[in-house]
């Protein structure tokens, strides 16, 4: 049977997403085929407004469709605070917690050597501005528990180091309900190393 060039360019584009397979792309391609006209037309504009809507906060990175995000405009909140964050999904899963109310600040990604993403690639200076511009009283690394995450971690703290700022890391270790014998020898060193008293 003759290949559809349609179906295959579609498949391909739905394979870009991330988690999604050459079979679940083939699906959903398949899955457009059978959406009546207004449906796809609906789809099809909604793609379309992200891109054109949606930008990055020029303050601190988070995705807004307005001119800066409503947590840089809250007057409400701690702006002496500022939480570092990787992604700006990372924005989202704190914002579950309703516990933090200070500002953050996106670095785009982290350092991955073998990747080929750079200190350079991140907004690291920005940070280090919105710091000497003053009234920014600590810095909260919120990158994630892994090797690049935590070697970015480093990195920020060394440059911030001689400002007038206090840099704390975010505790890591065992989650809820979690047995010791089955954690890793990292996740049991941060929980020493993140421990408090009672």
């Amino acid at each position: 049977m003759k290949e559809l060039t349609s179906i295959t360019k579609l498949t391909n584009s739905f394979s870009k997403l991330p988690g999604v397979g050459v079979k679940s792309a083939e699906r959903m391609a398949y899955a457009v085929l059978g959406m009546c006209d207004e449906d796809v037309a609906e789809f099809t504009d909604a793609m379309i407004k992200v891109k054109e809507n949606i930008h990055k906060c020029p303050i601190c990175g988070v995705y807004t469709e307005d001119e800066t995000c409503d947590i840089c405009s809250d007057e409400t909140r701690d702006h002496s605070l500022i939480c570092v964050v990787s992604d700006p999904k990372d924005v989202l899963a704190m914002e579950k917690m309703n516990s933090f109310n200070g500002v953050y600040h996106v670095l785009g990604g982290v350092i991955a050597i073998s990747k080929g993403k750079g200190a350079d690639s991140l907004s690291i200076d920005a940070l280090i501005d919105r710091v000497k511009s003053g009234g920014v009283k600590e810095i909260i690394l919120a990158t994630s528990s892994t090797l690049d995450g935590e070697t970015t971690a480093m990195f920020v703290a060394k440059l911030l180091e001689g400002l007038d700022v206090t840099v704390t890391r975010l505790g890591y270790g065992l989650p809820m309900g979690a047995s010791l014998d089955y954690a890793d020898s990292l996740t049991l060193a941060k929980a020493f190393e993140g421990r408090k008293k009672i």
